[in-house]
């Protein structure tokens, strides 16, 4: 079986090839990228015989679709925008395919992936990913279920690539539709810096205010757990304080509308202006502490009486005490490592279901929880019943 990842140059994707070529069995991965340059120097990094490199256009679909022709399952690094056109190209090849995001452009390749008798899982890193799967893991113990609040702490600079850039103003764009709530029945929309609630998170990273942010968690458990009577789903995330503090005053003087502005004789969006500031400064490229935070509350009921789940994970630190996890690293494979798990799930024929289908369709949490486990990413789990409190 053969592996490919489209965008496999970019910072998070490169952990998901590591990952591969570190615990998998894929008899060639490839790394698929646009920078050819970029691309070639993680085939060199990740110094396995199996490795090599092709340089792709996912825009070009049929080109791209005909490089993915042969291979048993595409990882998807690419960015939020270019998600459409990736999952085009993964669905017009007739093969299995898993991204990060899942926000919602793979949802019309739906019929094609079951014609080819494949499946497509997206949304499947951190958060969405792992997340689903704690969620699951707690929501199966129960009979039915009341609440449930995803919150996560993504310790990353704001801007350490272009596409965690566009992932920041996404999330806080003032006209998304996505940003919602599952609340009474109903999905309702929220604006940014909605519904503040303090989270403490597992040390090093300690208590932050989060805020409801559009990720497809809500979406997709909320059909998961229709038959145990869900009533609330909040999903919440923070950056680093400083990254939420640039956020929220780039939004209060209007910035996120990205409106454009005149500099000299030329015309850009100046959150364009700002984006591009950040890339290339020491402020928008690095922070005081790096890695990642889960912190899962479900809440309902068995056998009469109503429990309390809190499940967090922890993973190796970023201070230079763990090799391969320094720094950045500890964000970017925290990220990476559910892609390249589920990538081998899929090519390994463990997901029956066809089609583009939830992560909670997909995976047992049991089964993921097991293969993080053996890469020092760790998911602990708290239960308090509350009928006596």
């Amino acid at each position: 079986m053969k592996a490919i990842c489209l965008g496999g140059a970019g910072r998070i994707a490169r952990e998901s090839l590591f990952d591969l070529v570190e615990f998998s069995d894929f008899e060639k991965i490839t790394v698929a990228d646009y920078d050819e340059a970029e691309g070639r120097k993680v085939a060199e990094w990740l110094n396995d015989p199996r490795v090599d490199f092709v340089r792709v256009d996912v825009t070009d679909h049929d080109a791209t679709a005909q490089v993915l022709e042969g291979y048993g399952v595409a990882l998807d690094g690419t960015t939020i925008a270019l998600n459409g056109d990736s999952t085009a190209c993964i669905a017009k090849a007739g093969i299995h395919g898993i991204n990060l995001n899942g926000f919602g452009a793979e949802d019309e390749y739906d019929g094609k992936f079951r014609k080819h008798g494949r499946t497509c899982v997206p949304g499947f890193g951190m958060t969405p990913g792992t997340t689903n799967m704690m969620a699951m893991s707690a929501a199966n113990q129960l009979d039915t279920v009341d609440t449930i609040r995803v919150s996560h702490g993504a310790f990353r600079p704001v801007a350490f690539s272009a596409a965690i850039a566009e992932t920041t103003r996404y999330e806080y764009d003032p006209n998304l539709p996505g940003r919602i709530v599952y609340e009474d029945g109903e999905y309702k929309q929220v604006p940014p810096f909605a519904r503040p609630r303090d989270i403490a998170l597992p040390e090093p990273y300690g208590t932050h205010p989060e805020y409801i942010i559009p990720h497809a968690e809500t979406l997709t458990l909320s059909k998961a757990l229709k038959d145990k009577g869900v009533r609330l789903i909040e999903v919440r995330g923070t950056w680093p304080p400083k990254n939420m503090q640039l956020v929220r005053t780039l939004y209060d003087w209007g910035f996120m509308r990205n409106d454009k502005v005149r500099v000299g004789d030329a015309e850009a969006g100046i959150l364009d202006l700002i984006a591009q500031y950040l890339l290339n400064s020491p402020e928008g490229t690095e922070t005081e502490l790096y890695g990642y935070a889960l912190y899962i509350e479900v809440i309902g009921q068995k056998d009469g009486k109503t429990y309390q789940y809190i499940l967090t994970h922890t993973h190796p630190a970023s201070d230079g005490s763990e090799p391969g996890w320094e720094k950045l690293r500890a964000y970017t494979r925290n990220v990476g490592i559910p892609m390249a798990i589920g990538a081998t799930l899929l090519a390994q024929g463990k997901v029956e279901k066809t089609g583009v289908i939830t992560p909670e369709e997909a995976f047992d949490p049991e089964v993921i929880f097991a293969e993080l486990k053996k890469r020092r990413l760790i998911i602990h789990e708290q239960k308090t019943e509350l009928s006596d409190q």
